[in-house]
């Protein structure tokens, strides 16, 4: 009896070092997926926020190209509106159960035509002060964004921010004021556009929290009502390029410059005359045929810009969604900040400003150094107010 009762526990004993050994094996294995999966996460997460930053940069250089256009510049009803049909194709592919990135939901239109008519708002005069004004001063008077959010959250909401966060904004606010630009115009926009991207960050977390939508459940909701909103001011508004050639004024192939109905000493540019049919024409139509195939090209190119800021404005909404999502509010904020630096240190490299301009340069530090320490404070007291309420 006894030895058959100490080789039970021998047995037993056995069993539990069997089932530890196992349970270590699964807990190693567990680490390492969970190590390797953190690993994944990371390097996915700096991907997005790097395609973030260069479409970021990429889309406000060009469309600061595109308005270098005058034809292209009046335009911006149109430009909106080919932007927002990106957009909404773009969520509408990623919508499909074969890549089932979300579940589209639809909401009524009158619940959505509010914040799709300030969406678009958000887009056209933002662009006209771009088009309007230097890179630089675009780019830090989005800055002024922050503060304004702030007072419409108070006036609308009651929410007040820490004083050290109000404190903080206002060398913000005179640093944007200090950044000189050239035209009028490109501060009556960049204001406007400040007041109406506030407005619609303060309805976008009021819809998100009434309508129970994501990010992107939003916006694909949003995007079709604000292109058909645009279309119907589109003709009324908009300024469309004028053709680049004229066949009214086109001589007959056969004519010479002389007994042609043009007046003009020289070729007009517009014009892609035909081969001529006489020698004596010969040098004065092959000028015309040359610029006006240089015309065509650079009338291409110009097309060829528009569509690649679509891209870059489907790889920002994109990139923004996974950011907010895998990286959290730290990374996103940091993310901000790198790209308001690299765009206004870009831009006032492209203007061709010395350092000498010491007015806007100090103007820039002030603008750049406020909003990052209004991040931090206000970085440290929500996680202040997070561990506050784990505690309870």
């Amino acid at each position: 009896m006894a030895v058959a009762r100490g080789g039970h526990e021998k047995q037993r004993l056995l069993n539990d070092l069997e089932v530890s050994s196992r349970r270590e094996d699964d807990s190693k294995k567990g680490h390492r997926e969970q190590r390797a999966s953190s690993r994944s996460s990371f390097v996915s997460g700096l991907a997005w926020m790097v395609l973030n930053t260069l479409a970021t940069i990429g889309i406000v250089f060009t469309n600061k190209a595109i308005f270098s256009s005058p034809t292209l510049k009046l335009a911006q009803l149109t430009f909106a509106c080919f932007h927002f049909l990106v957009t909404y194709l773009t969520l509408f592919i990623l919508s499909r159960p074969a890549i089932g990135l979300f579940q589209p939901r639809r909401v009524a239109l009158t619940d959505i035509l509010p914040l799709s008519l300030t969406m678009s708002l958000n887009v056209i005069l933002p662009n006209l002060s771009l088009a309007f004004s230097t890179v630089t001063f675009y780019q830090i008077a989005r800055i002024l964004l922050t503060p304004t959010v702030a007072v419409l959250n108070y006036l609308l909401y009651r929410a007040v921010l820490p004083r050290r966060a109000v404190v903080a904004l206002v060398p913000a606010c005179l640093g944007v004021g200090a950044v000189q630009t050239t035209t009028p115009l490109g501060i009556l926009f960049a204001l406007a556009g400040t007041l109406f991207s506030s407005l619609y960050t303060v309805w976008i977390a009021a819809y998100h929290r009434r309508l129970r939508l994501s990010s992107m459940q939003l916006l694909f909701n949003q995007a079709p009502v604000s292109a058909f909103l645009l279309l119907y001011a589109i003709p009324f508004l908009d300024t469309w390029p004028a053709p680049v050639y004229s066949s009214s004024s086109m001589p007959s192939p056969l004519s010479s410059p002389s007994s042609s109905s043009t007046t003009s000493s020289s070729p007009p540019e517009d014009l892609l005359w035909p081969l001529p049919q006489t020698w004596t024409s010969f040098p004065y139509l092959l000028t015309a045929h040359i610029r006006g195939w240089s015309r065509a090209l650079a009338v291409e190119q110009r097309w060829m810009l528009v569509v690649l800021s679509g891209l870059f404005a489907s790889a920002i909404n994109l990139s923004q969604f996974f950011i907010v999502a895998r990286a959290g509010p730290v990374s996103s904020t940091m993310v901000g900040h790198v790209k308001t630096c690299a765009i206004v240190a870009l831009g006032w490299m492209v203007s061709g400003r010395g350092v000498g301009d010491w007015g806007s340069l100090v103007g820039v530090g002030m603008a750049l150094g406020g909003i990052v320490a209004y991040s931090v404070i206000m970085l440290e007291e929500n996680g202040k107010r997070s561990r506050e309420q784990r505690k309870e």
